[in-house]
């Protein structure tokens, strides 16, 4: 039968498809007792190491670099993607006849490109402009910025860093025992004829007072400046529950502390007037007069009009706006600010620190020398206990509630005619009244080129305060009318105390009968100043 079916058995085809191995199988049995045992875990293992070192040998290991490249090939890939996915959302929603976007500037982009069509006469035939003009453009951006970065570099003056110094000033403790730093300058408490205080404005100190005001001239006044530092600031200790009532008690414990027994004189420059308009609201009784310049007010005054209101604020540049904001609405924010900028131990611009934009006789004062020695000896002495929180509570105070408004302190009758018997008397006799508030004169003195205290809130001092007395400066800014300026200095003087007359004569002011001679050269002298 196998000759017929012409088919090979099973063993043959078998032994076909093997080589010959030169081993005959005779069909005896094979004795397996000898062999080692099969393991299977064993033999995986092994085909896998050898699978592995393989592997190894073939292949070199992939280095960090290699890695990284392959990583920033796969991400610029999906990003390349993203971006032609989002090219044609564009096109299919936004870049389409029917979109408002190009209902309303395809006609005028369609004239600018037409009337810049003739600069795709600079590009390769083989260009197109939609594509290659961008990229010009991109480039263009990149090359001004590195050429920008080169410049400065070798032109940009080096930074200076904050200094810290020596103490310095003279300190008294207050009823609440707390200390509260000073400084004296003209004449002496015995030979004063007027005393005048002045707090200082944000991010100063003590060291403020009148800038570059000559000792000499105080002298030819008799007037003796007494600066302090604010709590919190240089000196003086911090105070976390203080308001403006508090300041005002803290400038009267001052005056009494440093034996002005009679009324004294008030003088603040910009932000420092808010403690000025608190000494004249709560300690009135104490206070001879007050001198301002470039007062500042609440500018969140709700007595202000919407027209002063957009006059104010259109003056101020976006990130003083943005302090202002913070102040009212996020003051712990303001860290974040203060740190990166005045506290961050080195020296910076005055415009920059204070979110200012500076008039022109501004912008030379800054750039000088004096100025700038000023400045920062100034800001060092500030924020000497290098904390933020003294100067959030003043930015806090300046756009919060001040507890009185400005027309508080416009002279007015006020009777007392509550309760039946003051009603019962007024039908038969003229009511109980006096004069209220403040009495004293208030001199204000305004640059018109000021920047950082718009001409629109004296406008609305004057408004609310009409018995304040004015006096605008053409073309001043808000540092030139006040700070190095002797002439202004000599005027502000001369305004609240009139012809100089030195200080007290204490033979004179002791009761004694000065001689002869010392009449006549005080005689001499007058009729010189007279004239």
């Amino acid at each position: 039968m196998a000759e017929v079916r012409g088919v090979n058995t099973w063993t043959e085809v078998l032994a076909s498809l093997l080589e010959d191995t030169g081993i005959i199988y005779t069909g005896e049995t094979i004795d397996v007792s000898s062999l080692p045992p099969f393991d299977a875990a064993t033999s995986t293992a092994t085909a896998v190491t050898a699978v592995v070192e393989s592997e190894h040998e073939t292949d070199p290991p992939e280095s960090l670099k290699e890695h990284m490249t392959g990583f920033l090939k796969s991400w610029c890939e999906m990003l390349l993607e993203l971006g032609r996915g989002c090219r044609n959302i564009l096109q299919q929603t936004v870049i389409t006849e029917d979109s408002f976007i190009v209902q309303k500037l395809g006609g005028p982009a369609a004239k600018v490109s037409g009337r810049l069509k003739f600069l795709n006469e600079f590009l390769p035939e083989d260009r197109d402009p939609i594509h290659a003009w961008p990229v010009i453009f991109f480039v263009f951006i990149l090359a001004l910025s590195a050429l920008n970065l080169n410049g400065n570099d070798g032109l940009a003056p080096p930074v200076k860093t904050v200094l810290v110094h020596p103490p310095s000033a003279s300190r008294i403790q207050l009823p609440d025992g707390r200390h509260l730093a000073y400084r004296e300058i003209g004449v002496p408490a015995d030979e004063a004829r007027f005393s005048l205080i002045a707090p200082h404005s944000f991010l100063s100190s003590r060291l403020a007072g009148m800038p570059g005001v000559k000792t000499s001239l105080l002298e030819e006044f008799g007037v003796r400046l007494i600066t302090y530092d604010l709590p919190g600031f240089g000196e003086s200790d911090p105070h976390p529950g203080r308001n403006l009532n508090s300041s005002a008690f803290d400038m009267l414990h001052l005056a009494y502390a440093v034996g002005v027994n009679d009324k004294f004189w008030v003088l603040g420059h910009s932000s420092a007037s808010m403690h000025v308009w608190a000494a004249l609201r709560y300690v009135s009784h104490k206070i001879a007069g007050a001198a301002m310049v470039a007062p500042m007010i609440n500018p969140y005054e709700p007595s202000m009009t919407k027209e002063e209101m957009r006059s104010v604020w259109g003056e101020w540049l976006p990130r003083r706006k943005l302090m202002y904001y913070l102040a009212r609405r996020l003051p712990k924010l303001l860290y974040l600010f203060y740190r990166r900028s005045f506290l961050s131990g080195k020296h910076g611009r005055i415009e920059k620190w204070m979110s200012l934009s500076l008039g022109r006789k501004d912008e030379i004062l800054t750039e000088g020398a004096m100025f700038e020695d000023f400045w920062h000896r100034d800001v060092e002495e500030s924020i000497r206990q290098g904390n933020t929180k003294p100067f959030i509570e003043e930015a806090v105070l300046q756009v919060s509630n001040w507890g009185f408004s400005l027309a508080d302190l416009q002279v007015h009758r006020k009777c007392y005619s509550r309760g039946i018997f003051p009603w019962l008397r007024s039908l038969y006799s003229q009511a109980e009244c006096e004069l209220a508030g403040f009495l004293g004169p208030i001199h204000i003195w305004q640059g018109m080129d000021d920047r950082a205290v718009p001409p629109a809130m004296i406008d609305h001092i004057s408004r609310v305060l009409p018995g304040a007395i004015m006096h605008k400066l053409p073309n001043e800014g808000h540092f030139s009318c006040f700070f190095f300026c002797d002439e202004c200095h000599r005027q502000i003087l001369s305004t609240l105390f009139g012809s100089p007359q030195g200080p007290l004569d204490q033979a004179i002011d002791k009761g004694e009968i000065p001689s002869e001679g010392l009449i006549e050269e005080q005689s001499v002298a007058t009729d010189a100043n007279e004239k």
